[in-house]
Formats: C-alpha cells, structure tokens, sequence
C-alpha cells in the first residue's frame, strides 16, 4: 500500500512539472485588481489531485470561481488588518515538507520532481498556507459568533423532512482500566547502554546521527528522515525532550539520555531560529517480556474478579488503581480527541475510531458488561494490559433531539454560517470589478454574480 502511495505521488508530481513546463499562460479572470492565470488553476488542480482531492464537476469552472472567491476574502482582510500567527504558519510548512521528503526520500529528489529549488517549494507552500489561514480567519469574522437556543434547534429539526435527516451510526461509550507490566531493571540498565554506545559511535565519528537514527530509532515516522523533526517551539514538545534539547548549542554534540513517556532518547541539534528549534532524534524503547505481561494480565484477572463481586466498582477502580492518566479523573471514560469526527470533545466513538483492540472487544459486548484483560498498545506505542466496560451504545438510527443534539446543532449552525457568507459574496459581486475572459465564461457558476448583463 506504502509503494502505491508513493508511486502517486510521485506521478502527481510528475505531472505539475509537465504542467510548468508545457501550461501557455493567460489572463482568464481579473477580480478588482488582480488576475487569474491559467498556470494559476493549472497548478491548484494538479496540488488537489496530488491530495487525492476531488471535485463534482468541470474544475476549469470551478477552480477559477473559488480562487474568485478567495481574492474577495483576501482583499477584505487588507481593509480589516485580518493578520496571520507566522509561527503556526512555518510549522505547518515544515510539517508538509517533512512528509513530502518522507514520500520522495530526500530533498534534492522533491526538487528534482517539482522542477524548483527547496527554497521556492517552500516559499510556495507558505504562502498558499497563509492565504489558506486569512481566508479562514476573514469568514470567522465575517460570521462572529452564532448563538443558537434548543428552540432554534428544535424548530430546525422540525421543518426538515423526516427522510432527509442523516443517519447517524453506532457510537458507543467506554470506560477504560489499565496496568502497566513492570519493566525490569536489567532491560532499563540494557537501552541506556544501548544509546550511550550510539552517543559514542557518533563522537569517534564511526557513523553519523542519522544513520544511526535510520538504522535503530523506534519513531518510524523520524527514523527514514534520520530522525529528524523539523522546527518546533517547546510547547510542541515534552517538557523533559525541550528542556534538553533547547539546552544544546553545538550541533557536533549529542545530549545526555533523556527519559519521557515514550521511551528514552538521545539528541543532536540541528539549528536554532528564535525560539524554534529542529533536531534529531533517537528513541528506544523497554521491551515487556511475556513474563511481565503474565503477572500484569493476572492483577487485573483479580481485579476483574473483586469488581464481579462488588468489592469496588469500575468507576472506583478506574480512579484510583488505573495507570491511564487521561481517564483516570473521569472514572475511566475515554473521551473522543479524533479532530475530523463529529463526535469529538464527546465520550462517544463509531467503533472504527476507537482504538483497533478495544473496538474488536466492544463490538459485540452487551451495555454495562466488563471485558477480560487483554494486550494493547497506547497511543504513546506502549504495550499495557485493560480491561473495558461499555458504558453505552446507540445503534444506527436517523438523527434525533433526544440523542443527536449536538450533531443538529452543528447542522444548524453550518448553515447558518453557510447562509451568512452566501449573501456576504453575493454582496461584494456587486460591487467588485469582474472580467472573465470567453471561454471561460459558459460556467453553471455556483455565484451567478459574476457575469453581469
């Protein structure tokens, strides 16, 4: 799956070197003052293509429009001093960077297939990005505040034919319980030789950091860019990681071994910008033998057992016995902190967003019945033993007031803001200097504005 994701890439971005090379260029729109290139299109639906972004309909209509559409939101955000965090910007460029060598292999193939120097990709990049974040900023403005009751809600709900409400899948509630298998002290002792071995190679000059990082770190999405991290400020890292590696003034040198909650570390500094930082990295971490995992599968067997019998309840186990720090103080609940789902912020999960060994325990467990111990990894790729309780499940079912306010109300005030940014374009049409040039004029525009008879 890996090669075919790379063989994408790779032709995507094949196929924008060709269009830079071959694209004759035009002026095909101007909005007020500035112009539309062809190039300009060209090379936003080849990024979209690259991004497996698709569109529902002819992208030489639809492309120009939002570009349109843009302009206008970027020239009232001049008139309104709408600014842009710098910092966030850079780091979400070096965060696309880092993945496009990731995929590529290095820096000096990424320049080969975009057919232009580092520096430029990335100036590019940055500056589609701040764009990118004005506009968001410009309609935030724009729409303020939404403020909605139940009764808006409710009347929503109302108005909306039956058969166009969404389904909402299963979702189910967990709480959590978790024991950590003890780590020995000789494998502790083992991994710190391990890595002052690696620090030694490196000072003798016997390897480089980066091999070493590519050959042995156990963060795989680092370890193919030899271990490198790209700029981040120390809000961006753990306190024990930042404290060591902002402490580094020579590149040559590698930092003492650094514990955190995902193993231990050792560091080298790349360069320093202000208050950003990239270095690289290696991480190993303990490994639990079978023996450890045993004994931590038997404490929570007996737990499990005490609980069967109302010695104490989950609620009580999960606060006061469990290792999961995140769950611990909400009596075990695990709460949803997947961005693109709907349910985020929530305690509810579809099952496929849960982590894949709690997800095929609850599938078919009844509400309110414990699992046994079993094996999982944590989010920080530690191996622990859990038991679950399900807490609740709501089966697929159209969306209702009783179960689904949340998710009405979000539909609400989508189309609110929606609404409100619909009659704020159609506004400016009237007042800004549009020209399309023919042939790129016969368009089912989504704005009818712009062609004004």
């Amino acid at each position: 799956m890996k090669r075919v994701c790379v063989v994408f890439f790779l032709v995507c971005c094949s196929l924008i070197v060709v269009a830079q090379e071959n694209v004759i260029d035009e002026i095909i729109w101007v909005v007020g003052d500035d112009a539309i290139l062809r190039s300009d299109v060209e090379k936003q639906r080849l990024f979209m293509q690259n991004e497996g972004q698709r569109l529902d309909g002819d992208p030489y209509c639809i492309l120009p429009e939002q570009i349109a559409i843009q302009k206008l939101y970027l020239h009232q955000a001049k008139i309104d001093s709408i600014d842009v965090n710098e910092t966030q910007i850079l780091q979400r460029v070096e965060q696309w960077i880092n993945n496009a060598v990731n995929v590529i292999g290095t820096r000096e193939k990424m320049e080969e297939y975009f057919n232009m120097k580092y520096s430029q990709i990335k100036e590019q990049r940055k500056e589609l990005l701040r764009e990118q974040q004005i506009v968001q900023q410009m309609q935030s403005h724009l729409v303020g505040e939404i403020k909605l009751t139940p009764s808006d809600v409710r009347k929503f709900y109302n108005q909306i034919p039956k058969d166009s409400l969404p389904n909402i899948s299963t979702t189910v509630e967990v709480q959590i319980i978790t024991l950590e298998p003890r780590i020995p002290l000789e494998e502790t002792d083992a991994i710190k030789a391990r890595l002052r071995e690696f620090t030694e190679l490196i000072n003798k000059e016997q390897y480089t950091f980066s091999a070493l990082a590519r050959l042995y770190s156990e963060d795989k999405e680092s370890a193919v860019r030899g271990g490198e991290l790209g700029f981040m400020g120390k809000a961006d890292l753990l306190a024990e990681f930042a404290n060591a590696a902002f402490n580094l003034t020579d590149s040559k040198r590698v930092s003492n071994i650094v514990e955190t909650e995902y193993g231990y570390h050792i560091i080298q500094l790349i360069e320093k910008r202000g208050d950003r930082i990239n270095c690289r990295h290696i991480l190993l971490r303990p490994k639990v033998s079978e023996k450890e995992l045993t004994e931590a599968t038997t404490r929570l067997d007996s737990l499990y057992a005490d609980i069967q019998v109302d010695k104490f309840t989950f609620e009580e186990a999960a606060t006061y016995i469990s290792y999961d720090k995140d769950t611990r103080n909400n009596k075990g609940l695990i709460v949803n902190q997947n961005y693109e789902s709907s349910n985020v912020g929530t305690s509810k999960f579809e099952l496929q967003e849960l982590p894949p060994e709690i997800g095929r325990t609850v599938y078919d467990m009844k509400v309110g019945e414990i699992s046994k111990p079993f094996t999982m990894l944590t989010n920080k790729q530690k191996e622990v033993v859990a038991i679950v309780k399900l807490k609740a499940r709501t089966e697929t079912h159209k969306a209702n007031m009783t179960d689904d306010y949340l998710t009405l109300k979000n539909m609400v005030e989508a189309r609110k803001r929606e609404e409100l940014l619909n009659n704020w374009i159609a506004q400016k049409q009237k007042t800004t200097y549009v020209r399309i040039t023919d042939g790129w004029r016969n368009c089912d525009f989504r704005y009818p504005g712009w062609i004004k008879e």
